[in-house]
């Protein structure tokens, strides 16, 4: 690549690409004094104001448009946006070259100012440009508008990353993280790290294993919370702890779960949950205002009980109504078998009854594979007389009177479906539940922003197949004073002191006031059927430590990669986290995860044990 020659009005040096280091070392000391460094300003930043200066620019070629034989228009793009740069002899430039623009700042002429870019109505001209790197073509296009299979995006995830998309939904995420952070320290909370090398704990889901290498046969596990490294910080004295902290769980990856995860992590001593919760509160609606503008309505409070009723779910969008009603007093006394149940609960779909009978009867489909025996629907039509009437297949088995009381207490309007299940209660609200959210949810990211706690859960969550109870979050929550004295006789009746968050119908994460007595935590340890050997070699340190004076305390952790997704207008976690695995668990740029060697294997004390067929994972490796 040659000098080129200059043209009028716009001269420009192409100057070939440094060698290594020492070469843009080199070049950084001929051009400016050694502490000014390679560039004056930022693409994105150059406004009105500057005109008239002559800066320098470093980035990525975004594009280049040939205007004439000799002139052409350089897109230079950084992080903070793009400037046009008006380039003489730039023929041997292409996308994603590596370079520094010198020239002087100018007014785009007149006609052809560009409102879509924040820098849209300045250019550089008079440009001396220099090749910082060459590169080769890139494997997809960083124009948004263009789509791009995501595995070859993860495969070449360092290119991705310079993608308008992706620098803006990290650049969101640091603005969270630091609003959090700033919440924390603002009502007195002591940053503290807790170890990534643990003992393996049943909080409810599988722990990743990291074999010593000093002691072959043992095991420590990447934590799948700092929660009782916490507690610990607690009977310490810490106060009031928190921890932007990664952690790790061997499940199943979705839209919203990946191996490793990060969370704010906190902890305080001496308070009761509606203190935990405003800390919470307060963090997390500073996040959103620092990325929105705006702060959050202080959140609605449910029970679990209440949320079920109302709204289906334990993790209830309160953006739009359709709430279910309870329908057991209008059909009291009816002559229709099929509302002959424990439960009959419905809802009305605004506008529903325009829907044709196949999704009509696809809606049916979905409630029977949600468990439900079956699905009423209703349409809203207008009556002989003036009034609103019922459309379905099954008015001809319900009275005039139950009619009446249907519409009243759905407060139904003319072209409204409606949409009944009767079944146990549980499975009643259930299944109407994911229906309002098929029907009526907006996309998780648009506004408003609604917070919503949910609280009072049920300690224990159903029993295992031997008849045991199963903890609902984690064995170390308190329950509440009141139902202490049912925790031998009627555990499943027992309520905990958890509290969950939701933003926009998503979980933000979960939290409660935890046990501090030892007598209360060996209860509810031989309650899930861990015997006292059992809980000694597992959680002797933690028992041992409720000796000592263990305040009572309660926290919380917030999922960050779902807050940020939320906020960015994302609806997969992977698109704000910086280096993600696949839905598979695997990671397309490095391999991973790949065998060990031989002597890694070794070194560990480890077999590989041989699975069915040669080309299965491990099927031919042995340590």
């Amino acid at each position: 690549m040659s000098e080129q020659t200059t043209a009028a009005g716009s001269a420009a040096a192409v100057a070939p690409p440094p060698g290594g280091m020492a070469g843009a070392a080199a070049l950084a000391a001929g051009m400016a004094p050694a502490a000014a460094g390679l560039r004056t300003d930022f693409c994105g930043r150059l406004r009105i104001a500057d005109v008239g200066r002559v800066v320098s620019v470093c980035g990525w070629v975004a594009r280049r448009r040939e205007h004439g034989e000799h002139l052409a228009f350089l897109d230079l793009r950084d992080y903070t946006g793009i400037l046009q740069c008006v380039v003489d002899g730039a023929h041997d430039l292409r996308a994603e070259y590596v370079v520094r623009v010198t020239g002087t700042l100018r007014r785009r002429p007149e006609g052809t100012t560009n409102p879509s870019l924040e820098t849209g109505e300045v250019e550089l001209h008079e440009c001396t440009v220099e090749v910082l790197n060459a590169a080769d073509p890139p494997p997809f296009s960083l124009d948004s508008r263009v789509e791009t299979d995501e595995i070859v995006r993860l495969r070449y995830r360092y290119v991705d990353l310079r993608s308008e998309r992706m620098q803006k939904n990290l650049r969101t995420r640091a603005t969270v993280t630091s609003a959090l952070r700033q919440a924390m320290e603002g009502n007195g909370f002591l940053e503290v790290e807790t170890p990534l090398l643990w003992t393996p704990t049943p909080e409810g889901s599988r722990e990743f294993a990291i074999p010593s290498r000093l002691q072959h046969g043992s095991f420590y596990v990447l934590p799948q919370s700092p929660q009782i490294a916490k507690q610990l910080s607690m009977v310490g004295g810490i106060d009031r702890y928190y921890q932007i902290a990664r952690c790790l769980r061997d499940e199943d990856l979705r839209a919203d779960r990946q191996f490793e995860f990060t969370q704010l992590d906190l902890e305080a001593s001496f308070v009761t949950e509606h203190e935990v919760q405003a800390f919470v509160e307060d963090a997390v609606a500073r996040a959103i205002a620092a990325v929105t503008g705006e702060r959050p309505a202080p959140a609605l409070r449910l029970s679990w009980a209440e949320a079920l009723e109302r709204y289906g779910v334990d993790k209830p969008d309160v953006r739009f109504g359709m709430e279910l009603v309870d329908l057991k007093s209008v059909f009291a006394e009816t002559a229709f078998n099929a509302f002959r149940s424990d439960a009959v609960r419905a809802l009305c779909f605004p506008g529903g009854a325009a829907l044709g009978r196949a999704r009509l009867d696809a809606l049916v489909e979905r409630a029977k594979g949600l468990g439900a025996k079956g699905l009423v629907w209703m349409r809203v039509v207008p009556g002989d007389g003036g009034g609103l009437a019922l459309d379905s297949p099954v008015v001809k088995f319900l009275s005039d009177v139950e009619q009446t009381g249907l519409l009243t207490a759905l407060d139904a309007s003319l072209g409204d479906l409606i949409l009944a299940v009767a079944d146990e209660r549980r499975r009643a609200c259930e299944v109407l539940g994911q229906l309002r959210i098929d029907l009526g949810r907006p996309p998780v990211y648009e506004g408003p922003w609604r917070l919503c706690w949910v609280v009072d859960f049920p300690l224990f969550d159903g029993v295992d197949d031997e008849g045991r109870p199963q903890a609902a979050h984690h064995p170390f929550t308190m329950p509440r004073p009141e139902d202490l004295d049912r925790l031998v006789s009627d555990p499943l009746s027992v309520r905990a002191q958890s509290y969950d968050l939701v933003l926009n119908g998503w979980e933000l994460g979960s939290g409660s006031i935890r046990i501090h007595r030892r007598e209360i935590q060996e209860q509810v340890f031989a309650g899930l059927g861990i015997t006292r050997e059992e809980a000694e070699s597992r959680f002797g340190f933690l028992l041992g430590a409720f000796r000592y004076g263990a305040p009572p305390h309660g926290g919380f952790a917030v999922g960050i990669d779902r807050l940020v997704a939320i906020l960015a207008g994302e609806e997969n976690i992977r698109e704000v986290i910086a280096f993600p695995k696949t839905q598979s668990g695997a990671d397309p740029m490095t391999g991973a995860p790949k065998p060990l060697t031989p002597a890694h294997l070794a070194e560990l004390g480890l077999r590989v044990a041989p699975t069915a067929g040669p080309n299965a994972p491990g099927g031919a490796r042995r340590g």
